[in-house]
């Protein structure tokens, strides 16, 4: 069953989260006990986030310094994998365009597939640490990869050769933006690129976090006015650090309202915050819950037991 239809078919708003690979060198222990922690609430399904590789520069035995590429968290396809063999859990691995080649895009597709994963995120991602504005190896925009996987759900590769056996197709989700994406002119824009997902193919939507409910709500209006009738999964995460109250919408382009601000500029502590940030991440669930939300996908990063908190008053 694709994630989509566990999330159609859930009697009650379904619980899921997001993971991030671990650190290179790291053991994959950390995941577990995050799923350990998180697990109780019947997770539809897992995400698990990729990541490209950055430019370093390294000094050499000369004294010189030389320019390498190095990726912090390799492993997503292997750690979806373990994920799914050890707990049976739906996996969901993400799938982007940033910092990959189309190629490398095509092998990953023909990996996922020998392990029987066929639900995916598809993300256009991040720009380089290294780069003023978003340079691409291979895919420009995410419309563009979800159309190299429509490619692939139909039986060809990249250079137009026909696979030898079917495949199942992916079933995946694509990314929208309550709040409009940084790069968009304008909600209008933003609408229309989400419209193009959803008339391509993709199932469902998963919003970036929002701290105002009510700009869910009138982003899910805009939506269904312009004919767009998936899911679409709101994306919650507790502030869990007094910082996070410039962080947030300095890197993730989101509004904190002004009564959640107030609370978080009291706090001396993270340990306060994190208090603050559960209470304002519980109000928020309630609410969507109260709205007949089919899912809530909670951004787990740094914040697992908080989440725990949240899922506990709420599911």
């Amino acid at each position: 069953m694709s994630v989509v239809d566990r999330i159609r078919n859930a009697r009650t708003t379904a619980f899921s989260f997001e993971l991030l690979p671990p650190l290179k060198g790291n053991g994959i222990e950390t995941v577990y006990r995050t799923i350990d922690t998180l697990r109780e609430f019947d997770p539809q399904y897992i995400n698990i986030t990729t990541h490209r590789s950055e430019v370093v520069f390294r000094e050499t035995e000369g004294g010189l310094y030389e320019r390498v590429s190095e990726r912090h968290r390799p492993g997503t396809v292997a750690v979806a994998a373990a994920i799914q063999n050890k707990y049976r859990i739906p996996v969901v691995p993400h799938v982007i365009c940033s910092g990959f080649t189309k190629s490398e895009t095509e092998y990953e597709l023909i990996d996922l597939q020998f392990l029987g994963i066929t639900d995916l995120l598809l993300l256009r991602g991040d720009k380089g640490k290294h780069e003023k504005e978003f340079v691409p190896l291979g895919h420009t925009h995410a419309t563009e990869l979800q159309q190299q996987v429509n490619r692939f759900n139909e039986g060809f590769f990249l250079d137009g050769t026909p696979m030898r056996s079917p495949v199942k197709p992916f079933s995946y989700g694509m990314a929208c933006y309550p709040e409009k994406h940084e790069e968009a002119p304008n909600l209008e824009s933003d609408l229309h690129y989400a419209k193009q997902k959803v008339d391509n193919g993709a199932e469902y939507l998963v919003t970036q976090m929002f701290f105002d409910n009510a700009k869910y709500y009138a982003f899910v209006d805009r939506c269904r006015a312009a004919g767009i009738t998936v899911p679409v999964i709101p994306g919650l995460k507790p502030v869990t650090l007094r910082n996070q109250l410039t962080v947030l919408p300095k890197v993730f382009h989101t509004d904190i309202p002004e009564a959640f601000a107030a609370e978080l500029r009291k706090c001396r502590t993270d340990a306060e915050a994190a208090e603050v940030g559960v209470e304002w991440c519980t109000m928020q669930a309630k609410d969507l819950v109260a709205h007949g939300v089919p899912s809530i996908h909670f951004y787990s990063l740094m914040a697992t037991q908080s989440v725990k908190r949240v899922a506990q008053a709420v599911y």
